[in-house]
């Protein structure tokens, strides 16, 4: 038998620590999010890594939906049905499918050939900061960068990031039922506009063309589809970045002697991006999983038809798994770690984020190496977010 656990109204603003509690009493444990939500959280590295992996831990949106219902006092929360047909919300074969298909257009040779724009980006963004300046780095810097670069992988106008902002941010975090399908009506709206255009266009080289008119053995992409794929990769194609850089600076600048290391021999950063990604990764779970069948991990039974909630962010920082978990080491080999997720469902822009974070944190030491945080770290607000682990803000005093 399992005990209920409560997480606390303020889980998120440190879940290292309830975490680390969590494993050293067992891998899995049945547990109510702050908002009401009854899931399985499984908190070691060995059982995430397996659940991940797990056939019987099943992603079906329908089929989830009605899970969800199940053990939420509140209902579910209802994102507009355009916006959930892509592959992070389906299982094999349907998975297979798409998968396939977005491969053919997010190959590794289209991701390199960015670097030269995303180079051109981030210099245009820091060439508008001034030494002495405090601003806040994720709206100046770490926000504008990857939805610039998304923006024009999809072709879309880059003068609605504003509203892609704000859209996002009310469907990842706790906003209420009215405001979570008022952004969702608007973004699929959006976006299905955008879809018609590029399918009536010609064929071109750049990437959400390819993405339109890719085919395998006669197959392609429905409308529906393509509205889905947009948002998946417009929100994960930014969200991902934006905290990825953020927290790994906020990480820097509470390790000064990493961050001097970091300073003396900037050739490491490319390596340093999986450390960061392990201590401070920018997804706090995987996206919700249900069991399709009674699921065994690590000694204990997960009944059918129960919601599973993989702890990236636990798992990363497995004293097994990484020895001193919680101390950062840019020179640490964290290969492994489950940031981007394991199994059929690993995170296909990880080598975009990777390049976004190699270029972003290269220029923006070059430029500014006596960074430092302009606030305590104490007051700090992290995002209320079960997916996203991100700041509010991250004020800085540029030097």
């Amino acid at each position: 038998m399992t005990t209920l656990t409560q997480l606390p109204e303020d889980y998120v603003q440190n879940p290292h620590a309830l975490h680390e509690v969590l494993r050293s009493e067992g891998p899995v444990h049945e547990v109510r999010l702050p908002h009401g939500l009854k899931v399985w959280m499984v908190t070691r590295y060995d059982e995430a890594r397996a659940a991940l992996a797990d056939p019987r831990l099943a992603k079906d949106a329908a089929e989830l939906g009605r899970v969800v219902e199940a053990h939420s006092p509140h209902g579910r929360r209802v994102i507009d049905d355009a916006l959930s047909e892509h592959m992070l919300n389906m299982d094999p074969p349907g998975h297979s499918r798409l998968r396939k298909l977005v491969t053919k257009a997010f190959t590794a040779r289209r991701v390199e050939q960015l670097r030269p724009r995303v180079e051109e980006i981030s210099a245009e963004l820091i060439a508008k900061l001034d030494d002495g300046d405090v601003v806040d780095l994720l709206e100046v810097f770490a926000f504008p960068l990857p939805i610039t670069v998304i923006c024009e992988l999809l072709g879309i106008p880059i003068d609605n990031r504003e509203e892609f902002r704000d859209w996002t941010n009310r469907l990842l975090t706790f906003g209420t039922t009215e405001e979570v399908q008022a952004a969702g009506q608007a973004m699929a709206g959006f976006l299905l506009q955008h879809v018609g255009k590029v399918q009536a266009a010609e064929p071109d080289d750049t990437f959400f063309s390819a993405l339109v008119h890719a085919t395998e053995s006669g197959d392609r992409l429905t409308t529906e589809e393509l509205v889905s794929m947009a948002f998946l990769l417009l929100v994960a194609g930014h969200e991902t970045t934006v905290n990825l850089i953020g927290n790994a600076v906020y990480q820097l600048l509470r390790n000064p002697d990493q961050l001097q290391l970091l300073k003396d021999k900037p050739e490491l950063i490319p390596a340093s991006t999986e450390e960061f990604l392990r201590i401070e990764g920018p997804i706090n779970h995987a996206t919700f999983r249900f069991t399709k069948e009674d699921v065994e991990l690590g000694g204990v039974t997960v009944p059918a038809g129960e919601l599973v909630l993989v702890s990236l962010a636990s798992a990363n920082r497995d004293r097994d798994r990484f020895p001193d978990p919680a101390e950062l080491d840019v020179t640490r080999s964290a290969q492994g770690h489950l940031a981007f997720g394991h199994g059929i469902h690993f995170c296909l822009g990880a080598p975009l984020a990777r390049l976004e974070f190699d270029v972003a944190l290269t220029q923006l030491l070059a430029r500014f190496p006596n960074l430092e945080l302009a606030e305590e770290p104490e007051t700090l607000v992290w995002r209320d977010s079960t997916l996203i682990h991100g700041l509010h803000t991250l004020p800085v005093r540029l030097a």
